[in-house]
């Protein structure tokens, strides 16, 4: 989670969190409107944030340091895992690992989606009941449809919204539910 968020749940001000931290209210107000980068102050700072927002330094620095990837690769590595894994290996991992909730607490919602539909959809062709954990999750979706790039490219080439349309109507249910216009999962090489 970002420090906005965790202001937000801690439901703190900006001027509250610099008070019980000891940090300067301009320093604080200039990290939370993305001013000054989190993971450029120094130690002490990050070190009485962490502590005010009863969290660790590397909790309160991850979404800062981790480098989100292109969304076309994500989707083309999650899809590589599964045909190299299998289907039951895919979900196990995935499910162990938590990833999924790790996504949306970044607010990186196309890949937490992405992968939560992933889940559901391979779930659904091997008969295995869905995973209950992330029902909160599966009440959201994206705002704008994500489609992929190819579709869009041939879209902009003839000047036309049909190849959107058709894709969406081709969609796998699980992806599209969330916004994701899907339907070439199992076809990689």
């Amino acid at each position: 989670m970002n420090i906005n968020t965790l202001i937000q749940n801690k439901k703190l001000s900006v001027y509250q969190l610099s008070k019980c931290s000891n940090v300067p209210y301009a320093t604080v107000n200039d990290i939370c409107n993305g001013k000054t980068s989190l993971e450029k102050c120094n130690g002490e700072t990050i070190y009485k944030l962490a502590k005010a927002l009863d969290v660790s330094m590397e909790e309160l620095l991850m979404p800062y340091l981790m480098k989100r990837p292109d969304f076309e690769n994500f989707k083309s590595t999650i899809c590589h895992q599964v045909k190299e894994k299998g289907d039951i290996n895919f979900l196990i991992d995935i499910l162990e690992s938590r990833e999924i909730r790790t996504y949306f607490e970044r607010e990186w919602y196309p890949e937490c989606f992405y992968l939560l539909a992933m889940v559901d959809y391979v779930s659904r062709e091997n008969n295995i009941p869905l995973c209950i954990d992330y029902d909160d999750i599966r009440s959201k979706r994206l705002q704008k449809t994500l489609y992929p790039s190819g579709i869009k490219a041939q879209a902009v080439a003839l000047h036309s919204d049909i190849p959107l349309e058709m894709a969406v109507q081709n969609s796998i249910p699980e992806f599209i539910r969330f916004n994701i216009v899907e339907n070439e999962v199992r076809n990689v090489v």
